[in-house]
């Protein structure tokens, strides 16, 4: 595993001292309305069969954010077996082709396919729309924007 990878193998993490209270409240809460949130947007695609690990590497190859299993595994923070597994499931949909890397032989350049680019653009379409009339419909221009500032924080803790 790399050193950036995270090992949620065990419920308690060693940390040197506890949380604060404010930290413990608002991690659940904001756990609580993630869960409802990924619930929700499930239902709106119920007949996806790709993993929740599948779609992020899709959108990290469309951002051009990751070309190999190993920073996509870094980029993720998950162990490169869990993304090596994640790729060949891709790879047998047409999703992704390999190529060998020009300048390191050992490794490949992972890139999505026409097929690809397809669906990472409709897989997420239905989900987005959803959420999309979800915020116009219910927050307030500021509400909007502070949304739009606590998904940046939200992925900065995800990544960390």
């Amino acid at each position: 595993m790399t050193s950036s990878a995270r090992d949620t193998s065990s419920a308690v993490f060693p940390f040197s001292e506890a949380a604060s209270p404010e930290a413990r409240r608002i991690a659940r809460n904001t756990r609580v309305a993630v869960t409802r949130l990924r619930r929700r947007l499930r239902d709106v695609t119920p007949d996806d069969a790709l993993s929740p690990l599948q779609t992020a590497l899709l959108i990290d190859l469309e951002k051009g954010d990751a070309s190999t299993a190993a920073e996509l595994a870094t980029l993720e923070g998950v162990r490169p077996q869990s993304v090596a597994t994640a790729i060949e499931g891709l790879q047998r949909r047409g999703f992704i082709t390999r190529k060998p890397d020009p300048t390191d032989g050992r490794r490949q350049i992972i890139e999505l396919s026409p097929t690809g680019h397809a669906a990472e653009a409709g897989h997420g379409a239905a989900r987005s729309e959803w959420l999309a009339h979800r915020i116009d419909e219910f927050l307030s221009p500021g509400e909007r924007a502070v949304l739009d500032a606590a998904s940046a924080l939200l992925d900065r803790i995800a990544r960390s």
